[in-house]
């Protein structure tokens, strides 16, 4: 029974079902249509010879009105009614009367009663019909032809052939019907063993395939050279296998670096904590500066917790954004004086540069937290001394914002990756959630995030947003 419900076994069953079904509606139509050409084609034969026969009789009778029957001038006898039957390989009767040669009791050929053929042979017409003989079983195709003399219709000649001799060439061919059928059911048998071959094995290897990666498993081989859909199929399980087995390593390292990123404020918070119970600090200048630190440490926590909630809000597209008037050029200020005294402090050449002043309907504080997050990766990416600089331009019904500096660059291989959670990719020891953020929240805003970068000579990162 499993065996019976198995795709390699099910396949050839219902394709040779289909093949059997079609043979079988092909031979009873075919068995039909050659039974209906069979009768038409006798008829046809026996009305050219009723005609041809009625014909002869007609102009022997013709030919011994008011003469004696002599040796030059006979009727057709019983030797010539045999002689005809043996050349159209039929049986010749006759309707009408006792006598139809003058002189002459006998014709030759047999009369049918008119129980036997209750036919109008009087009317002079040529017509098609099946004979019953009383004293026999057998049914034949007759046609009846008239015999005309001196235009009347005198008697009609019938001929007629058995029903059986016409079945059995239908018989002779379907014969050949059934020989014909097994040879190509035996071709189609293994036709279809050799499709569902091609078609079985694809499928059955996709489904092992999808049984080791239900299993946890990625590492699969997929079948490379399927047919069709099949290929198609293929390609994209190898692919979507792939892709599970890269999201598997991402939510790994996720949970690795953020398992990490919360590790090293708690140890911090924990040593100084312990160190202010323990009464280790006694200073208080000391125990300040411990307070700092937990204080510093616990608004990290935050903050990271707050970007996790906030990419997960992201990815699960349950993130909300309002619609509000947003002075982009006043936005800008705020975010730009934030970073100010960092670049002070590090002396890094800190500037805006302001073409345009738009007002857009957007989520004003998801925009500030955009463009925030711009600006930190550039100075966790910028050397002491370096440059920086926050542009706002308007263009083509567009605003656009633009962050750059003249840190080491990004390689092209590694921008895609940069964008991940957790891959900060420039050694600046950030936790990587900022750009994976900005570029999830920049298009919630209808808008997107451009990068340009040339390895040794920085990068520029550009918010553009529909104005």
């Amino acid at each position: 029974m499993l065996a019976l419900r198995s795709l390699r076994v099910r396949l050839p069953l219902v394709f040779l079902a289909g093949i059997l079904l079609a043979g079988a509606i092909t031979t009873v139509i075919s068995i039909r249509l050659f039974q209906d050409f069979a009768r038409n084609q006798a008829y046809r034969k026996l009305t050219r010879e009723a005609h041809g026969i009625a014909q002869l009789y007609a102009t022997s009778i013709n030919q011994g009105y008011g003469n004696q029957v002599g040796p030059d001038r006979r009727a057709p006898t019983q030797y010539a009614r045999q002689t005809l039957e043996l050349a159209t390989g039929d049986k010749i009767y006759y309707v009408g009367p006792l006598q139809l040669f003058p002189g002459q009791k006998g014709v030759g050929l047999q009369r049918l009663p008119s129980s036997a053929a209750p036919i109008d042979w009087h009317s002079g017409k040529s017509l098609s019909f099946e004979l019953t003989l009383l004293h026999q079983s057998r049914r034949y195709y007759a046609v009846i032809n008239p015999i005309v003399t001196r235009n009347a219709t005198i008697a009609g000649i019938v001929v007629a052939t058995p029903k059986t001799d016409v079945s059995s060439s239908v018989n002779d061919l379907l014969a050949r019907l059934a020989v014909a059928g097994l040879l190509g059911l035996l071709v189609a048998a293994g036709l279809s063993w050799y499709l569902s071959r091609r078609i079985v094995r694809p499928v059955l290897q996709l489904s092992d395939a999808a049984d080791a990666v239900a299993a946890g498993n990625y590492d699969v081989s997929v079948p490379r050279r399927a047919p069709g859909e099949l290929g198609h199929l293929s390609e994209r399980f190898g692919e979507m296998a792939a892709r599970l087995a890269e999201v598997e390593e991402l939510e790994r390292n996720f949970l690795m670096s953020v398992s990490h990123e919360l590790r090293t404020p708690l140890t911090a918070i924990r040593g100084h904590v312990a160190a202010l119970l323990e009464g280790v600090v006694t200073d208080p200048e000391l125990t300040a500066q411990s307070l700092e630190t937990v204080e510093a440490e616990a608004q990290r926590l935050e903050r990271l917790v707050g970007d996790i909630l906030d990419l997960a809000k992201l990815d699960a597209h349950r993130f909300t954004v309002t619609n509000e008037e947003v002075d982009m050029a006043r936005l800008l200020e705020q975010a730009f004086e934030r970073y100010r005294d960092e670049a002070q402090r590090r002396a890094i050449d800190y500037r805006q540069d302001l073409d345009a002043e738009p007002v857009i309907v957007s989520d004003g504080d998801r925009v500030l937290q955009i463009v925030g997050n711009l600006l930190s990766n550039a100075f966790q990416a910028t050397p002491d001394g370096g440059r920086i600089s926050l542009g706002l331009a308007k263009q083509n019904g567009s605003v656009r914002v633009t962050v750059e500096d003249n840190g080491p660059g990004i390689p092209r291989d590694a921008r895609e990756r940069l964008f991940r959670p957790f891959e900060s990719g420039r050694g600046n020891g950030g936790t990587g959630l900022g750009l994976a953020i900005a570029r999830e929240l920049s298009t919630a805003l209808g808008g997107r995030l451009e990068l340009e970068s040339e390895v040794g000579r920085g990068a520029r990162f550009s918010l553009v947003l529909p104005a």
